[in-house]
């Protein structure tokens, strides 16, 4: 991001915090016949046209009166184009958006507070944990669509030659793979990326090892046993000479070259990827096998989500709400995750998405992680918690991480370190 967009986001955040008190705070004309609301994506066209006009066709032929002005809008221009909306009291009426990002809006109240529209049985239709994931504060922000999930793609060859008949499924297995897979072949097991500004994997694994983050007042947390045996566990392996040492200099991009060249055991990255190693690497991709997300004694997996938020500002809130809980209702949530190889977030369309999968003849390789995926869900949660500055919290434990790989620190100074940084940061 260069320091123009940074300016002008932050600028947009400093107009947010002044003036979305008072627009949530006019009068807006009751819904009526004859009215449109306003719904914006991210990035679904053209692949998902007609999937969309035909959901709109059909909500609109049920709802007469009601119609659905449906925005594409590219990934990469969302964040500025709904904070510019929201500022300027132009925004859509339901809004395709993940819950990190949008919950920086939450915070400053932009959004109706779903709890108000909606009934406990609305709310039990979802899975509790993906729920969670769009609620700040006590106040949900945004009903959960689409999920993505992570598996651990494997190659059989390169674990059959060092005598390992079956993947890792915690920290404790990897690091036990990782010796044999080295001592028997040379080569590594597994790439994690130690970038500040790039993968939060790591970030990620910590929680799953039983360390918690921050506490319930945003200081650091994790300066704690969990926390010293999480940062013993990759400095042990990175000493050891068991992770690459481009850990420190290379982005997640480089551990998926290492998988397609042969050089890794395994990648953690979603079932489409599969399709990227048969075209890449052909040869990799006739030995590689798909098994569930490490992780630790928690038994924690991660969940990438979508949701979709309803400003405060809307002229429609009835209609808007409706409409919302259409496009994430079971059977169209079940049709969308059929149709893009994701997954969906109410229980009812989860365990018939598994039902239609495992009762095919014959699955590609990608549909079987795809079901791989489905099966973790109950485990699944948003594992990094909702808050402001993550970028600097990562940053903080990523570059302590490195001066203990490094020998520059003990890792209880390391952990103390990035818990000073990160508490001087929120004061």
């Amino acid at each position: 991001m260069n320091k123009w967009s940074k300016w002008f986001r932050l600028g947009l955040f400093a107009l947010l915090g002044i003036g979305v008190s008072w627009l949530v705070s006019c009068s807006r004309p009751a819904a009526t016949s004859g009215t449109e609301i306003e719904f914006w994506t991210m990035q679904l066209q053209p692949q998902f046209t007609a999937y969309f006009e035909g959901l709109i066709e059909e909500f609109e032929a049920e709802n007469p009166g009601v119609k659905v002005r449906w925005v594409d809008v590219p990934w990469e221009a969302m964040e500025s184009k709904i904070l510019t909306s929201v500022a300027a009291n132009t925004a859509p009426d339901v809004v395709n958006l993940n819950p990190k990002f949008a919950s920086q809006l939450a915070s400053r109240e932009a959004w109706l507070n779903l709890d108000e529209q909606l009934s406990e049985d609305d709310q039990r239709l979802y899975l509790p944990k993906i729920w969670q994931a769009s609620t700040l504060n006590g106040k949900t922000f945004g009903l959960p669509w689409y999920l993505t999930t992570q598996v651990t793609i494997y190659n059989r060859a390169l674990l059959e030659a060092a005598g390992i008949e079956n993947p890792p499924q915690t920290y404790e297995d990897l690091a036990r793979v990782a010796r044999q897979v080295k001592d028997r072949t040379g080569k590594f097991t597994l790439f994690v990326t130690l970038i500040p500004e790039d993968s939060g994997a790591v970030l990620e694994s910590l929680v799953k090892m039983g360390v918690m983050l921050v506490d319930e007042s945003g200081k650091a947390a994790f300066n704690s046993p969990e926390g010293v045996a999480a940062f013993e566990y990759w400095v042990n392996l990175y000493r050891e000479g068991l992770l690459p040492p481009e850990i420190l200099t290379r982005g997640h991009r480089y551990g998926i070259d290492l998988y397609q060249t042969g050089e890794a055991a395994l990648v953690a990255t979603g079932p489409q990827f599969l399709n990227a190693i048969a075209t890449n690497a052909p040869d990799i991709a006739q030995v590689s096998g798909v098994a569930p997300e490490i992780t630790g004694e928690t038994g924690k997996k991660n969940v990438a989500v979508m949701n979709l938020t309803i400003p405060r500002t809307t002229r429609h809130p009835e209609e808007a709400v409706k409409f919302a809980l259409f496009v994430t209702n079971s059977q169209n949530q079940l049709a969308f995750a059929q149709e893009a190889k994701v997954l969906p977030s109410t229980q009812e369309a989860v365990a018939e998405f598994i039902e239609v999968l495992e009762s095919s003849s014959e699955l590609s390789p990608q549909e079987e992680a795809v079901l791989v995926g489905a099966k973790q869900l109950q485990d699944a949660e948003v594992l990094i918690p909702v808050m402001d500055n993550l970028n600097v919290l990562q940053r903080a434990i990523y570059e302590n991480l490195q001066a203990a790989m490094l020998g520059q620190k003990t890792v209880e100074q390391a952990l103390a370190d990035a818990a000073q940084q990160w508490d001087q940061a929120q004061s």
